[in-house]
């Protein structure tokens, strides 16, 4: 975490991931953010993995260094302090709908400098999540061998719009420091989805071509990369991206002979195109496939290492853990003690690094309601009496 945003708040209503990286991504920065859920959790407080006593690991680390507030949101009550936290602060981060008591319209009444940032599933504002979004633009049907669509379990569109989320608000307040406007930025998933694939050239591709890219498995499309077995057993990728890539992994491999015998039967030269590479892999593959087939892993991986060649072995999420570059020795991480969940294990601070800007040691998620009584204090000027009765009626909830 960096200070880089101090005096920055955002309240955030949401759940799930692309809402709440948005305010983990502040938060981490340095902002103040303030995230309110119903009194017990939201839709998402539970959600898996889990703890043996059903705490969410999940919900624990996309909320880390965030402030929390609980309302009973299902009463006018609760639904008026949430607006006026969002008036008092200007800055609001939310995936809940458009209509309705948070509408930036409504919110906007008496701060009409609000910035508000509002995920949304569809631009005419249908839900919709990563995994429906992901087969409407189509990439479970690029993946794998087919014939069945392929779905991964990352949720890039999710992780990328939370992330463009951040991006828009710091946008949306430099706009508003140079004309005093706020505002609302709707960001649909689907828009995040489907520009991506304009940006990475996909769009213009099947609209040029007519047709849709080859399934290829674990081939990379358009260089030579896939994934080849080692004598010992072990799976790595290997993928060449530059011309001394391609040079050092021949020599590596003792090919030099074999691949020229193919660029002389074929006309071609592998030496500096990309393509024709991938063009020509039903050649190339046999050579490689048996050269790597012949050695084993921990030969293989040394020699790359020291061409400089791009490999990594195939490992399970537990394995990866255990990797010290990773986990134990990466400073990304650090240990923190006090999880809602009780659990101990590292903890992912903010991924950026600046020269002369220490890391701080990563804070924990709040409990829910963590910090009702604080926040409706110093944010609304609630004074003590009136807070009492909103905990004694229900409407605002913190732990015992």
């Amino acid at each position: 975490m960096y200070a880089l945003l101090t005096g920055l708040s955002v309240i955030e209503a949401s759940s799930f991931v692309a809402s709440p990286t948005c305010g983990l991504y502040l938060a981490q920065m340095g902002a103040e953010v303030i995230r309110v859920d119903q009194i017990g959790g939201g839709p998402d407080y539970r959600r898996w993995p889990v703890t043996p006593d059903n705490a969410s690991l999940y919900w624990e680390n996309l909320n880390r260094a965030k402030l929390s507030v609980a309302l009973d949101l299902g009463h006018p009550e609760g639904r008026e302090l949430l607006q006026a936290l969002v008036r008092a602060t200007g800055q609001f981060v939310t995936n809940f709908p458009a209509k309705g008591f948070l509408a930036h319209d409504t919110l906007a009444q008496g701060c009409p400098g609000l910035i508000t940032v509002r995920v949304m599933g569809w631009a005419d504002g249908s839900p919709a999540l990563d995994y429906t979004v992901n087969n409407a633009v189509g990439y479970p049907l690029l993946t794998g061998n087919g014939p069945e669509p392929v779905n991964h379990v990352l949720p890039a569109w999710d992780l990328l719009t939370g992330a463009y989320a951040a991006f828009a608000l710091l946008a949306a307040l430099r706009r508003r420091d140079q004309t005093g406007e706020g505002g609302e930025v709707r960001l649909p998933l689907s828009d995040v989805a489907i520009g991506t694939v304009a940006n990475l050239g996909s769009l213009a591709e099947v609209m040029t071509t007519g047709a849709d890219r080859p399934r290829l498995g674990n081939t990379v499309f358009g260089l030579f990369g896939r994934d080849f077995l080692t004598r010992d057993g072990v799976r790595t990728m290997i993928v060449v991206v530059t011309h001394r890539q391609w040079a050092n992994l021949i020599a590596a491999l003792g090919l030099a002979d074999a691949v020229s015998a193919i660029e002389a039967a074929r006309g071609v030269s592998f030496a500096t195109d990309d393509g024709l590479r991938y063009s020509h892999r039903d050649a190339l593959f046999p050579l490689f496939e048996a050269a790597i087939g012949a050695r084993a892993h921990a030969d293989l991986a040394a020699a790359f290492d020291g061409a400089g060649i791009v490999h990594s072995a195939y490992r399970t999420m537990h394995q990866a853990v255990a990797d010290p570059a990773l986990v134990a020795d990466n400073p990304v991480f650090g240990a923190c003690a006090e999880n809602p969940s009780g659990a101990t294990y590292p903890a992912a601070g903010a991924f950026a690094t600046l020269p002369g800007m220490d890391r701080q040691p990563p804070r924990p998620a709040p409990r829910n309601g963590e910090h009702s009584e604080r926040v409706l204090a110093e944010r609304l000027g609630l004074p003590s009496g009136a807070i009492a009765r909103l905990f004694d009626s229900g409407i605002a909830g913190t732990p015992k």
